[in-house]
């Protein structure tokens, strides 16, 4: 069985929901998701989404500025300066879709993150992402022109070059679709589409300690891969410093805001110590201030330092952080009399599947938007809440470059074969996915993670060599399953990080290695593209 659609959007963050609204007026969308529409890395973003100039304090140029810095010499400035010069436009968008932001005297109440220079970040309590996701979700629930594919994910992207064979010298590969696994039935089905649009999100799961929900797995990057797209930069994951430390909690977030509002990083002693590190303290970037906590938990053996806001008004607390004060609550902390216990957890891939200006990668008609996709505006380090601000303006430049295609596309469905799956026999050793699924990810937290050196990337390369090969032997041996997709993702992903790591001799942005400890700008001041 097969389907074909104008538009197949994969994943359903800000990204694909944007687009999808959008796509829906120039034709049909098929909007594929691993859960609910509603479930996605956006839901969980609780800062808020960077704008300028939204105050007599601020500019576009101010903006450009602090992202440019904290991109630690990689960004591209042609990318950087479209996405802030429309991010205005990208809130007006927003506001219009009915997304509340906090106010105050009938002005949108701005806040501040590391690395910005000035308040210039929107945000609605502390649940940011929740806002946006469930009013995006609902109006797409409601579009008649949007078919929505809860409980599905993709499995690989289906191109011309691969499943059709190139004619002569051809060298632009072409995407016409996916084949999607129907999570309920088991059923692997070929959907195409004249566009296809990856907007799968993270990979925190390649780790063990992150911030991300149990579906960012690395998929879209994953497929990118399989697919030959190109691959940029994926040795600058970033970790968020805050994440709660707290053995019934596993991966919630501790928002960055928290510190924007004067909250103070202290050891196990109570000494405030990021001073030490950066002149900006508390608000110095995120890869700085999470180096600096793993130097403190190195030197003293503790788990976790702690972030305090009780010098802060009661009221004033509660009524800003809503969420983190009930969830903490919830686990015996009250954060307006005691200090929060935190430490780093892997947050967002700065790199991912090489993109244009538009959103378009190395493979013509396959878009990649949100954090799956490197288009240079994050370079080597993401400043804080510009996520947000991404997804919103690059689904909107992704949709322009799409609608200026010829109207007709030819789709050769008759030599696209469907999925064959008679050779495989059951899985039953689910032990092997779950111990491997682990394996992946200590081997990336203490091999790959806040700091690197030479010889723990020797010995990661080496085992990831040997787990991709028995998870590909497994791939092929067993029924698909959503689980063993996911893990054969985890595994391309991890391996992807740890062979971008290896080729930066230098250290830069969330990149850190103890035997090149300095930034080489004659060698290394460029993108690591696979």
């Amino acid at each position: 069985m097969s389907s074909i659609f104008d538009f197949v959007v994969i994943g359903s963050g800000l990204a694909g929901l944007s687009f999808a609204i959008r796509a829906s007026k120039y034709g049909s969308v098929a909007l594929i998701t691993k859960g609910k529409i509603e479930e996605s890395n956006s839901f969980y973003a609780q800062g808020g989404i960077a704008a300028s100039p939204l105050s007599d304090e601020d500019s576009v140029e101010k903006h450009i500025e602090d992202t440019i810095k904290a991109g630690d010499g990689l960004c591209n400035t042609e990318v950087v300066r479209t996405i802030i010069e429309e991010s205005k436009q990208a809130i007006e968008e927003l506001v219009s879709w009915n997304v509340e932001f906090d106010r105050e005297d009938g002005n949108f109440h701005l806040t501040r993150e590391g690395g910005h220079s000035a308040r210039r970040i929107l945000h609605k309590g502390d649940y940011t992402g929740q806002e946006i996701q469930t009013k995006l979700s609902e109006i797409v629930r409601n579009q008649k022109n949007i078919f929505i594919f809860e409980e599905n994910m993709a499995v690989d992207i289906i191109t011309k070059f691969k499943f059709v064979g190139r004619k002569g010298g051809e060298v632009e590969d072409e995407c016409y679709g996916a084949y999607i696994l129907n999570k309920r039935t088991g059923s692997i089905e070929t959907i195409f589409g004249k566009f296809v649009i990856l907007a799968t999100g993270g990979a925190g799961k390649v780790y063990l300690i992150t911030t991300n929900p149990d579906t960012a797995t690395g998929d879209g990057v994953a497929m990118a891969k399989r697919a030959g797209a190109k691959i940029a930069n994926m040795e600058f994951y970033q970790f968020h410093p805050t994440v709660l430390y707290h053995h019934k909690e596993k991966n919630f977030l501790i928002s960055e805001a928290v510190r924007g509002e004067g909250g103070i990083i202290r050891n196990k002693n109570g000494e405030p110590f990021m001073k030490k590190y950066h002149p900006m303290g508390e608000l110095a970037p995120r890869d700085i201030v999470a180096r600096a906590i793993d130097m403190e938990l190195k030197k003293s053996g503790e788990d976790h330092v702690y972030l305090d806001i009780t010098h802060l008004p009661k009221d004033f607390i509660i009524k800003r952080f809503p969420k983190i004060y009930q969830k903490c609550l919830s686990l015996g902390i009250d954060i307006t009399k005691e200090p929060i216990p935190v430490a780093p957890g892997a947050h967002f891939m700065c790199g991912g599947v090489l993109t244009d200006s538009y959103g378009e990668t190395s493979i013509s008609r396959l878009f990649a938007i949100g954090e799956v996709a490197y288009n240079g505006f994050h370079g080597a380090n993401r400043l804080a809440s510009n996520s947000l601000l991404e997804c919103v303006v690059m689904s909107k430049r992704a949709l322009k470059k799409c609608l200026e295609y010829p109207k007709k596309i030819h789709i050769p469905q008759e030599d696209i074969p469907p999925w064959k799956s008679e050779k495989t026999i059951p899985q039953d050793e689910k032990i092997l996915i779950s111990h491997t699924w682990d394996e992946i990810r200590r081997l990336m937290w203490n091999y790959v993670g806040i700091v690197r050196s030479e010889k723990r990337l020797q010995r990661a390369y080496e085992r990831i060599n040997i787990i991709k090969k028995e998870v590909i032997e497994d791939y092929w041996k067993y029924y698909v399953s959503p689980d063993l997709i996911e893990l054969r993702n985890i595994a391309i992903t991890a391996e992807l990080i740890i062979i971008s790591a290896m080729q930066r001799k230098e250290s830069r942005g969330t990149h850190f290695n103890i035997d090149y400890p300095f930034k080489n700008d004659i060698d290394f001041k460029k993108d690591t593209i696979l």
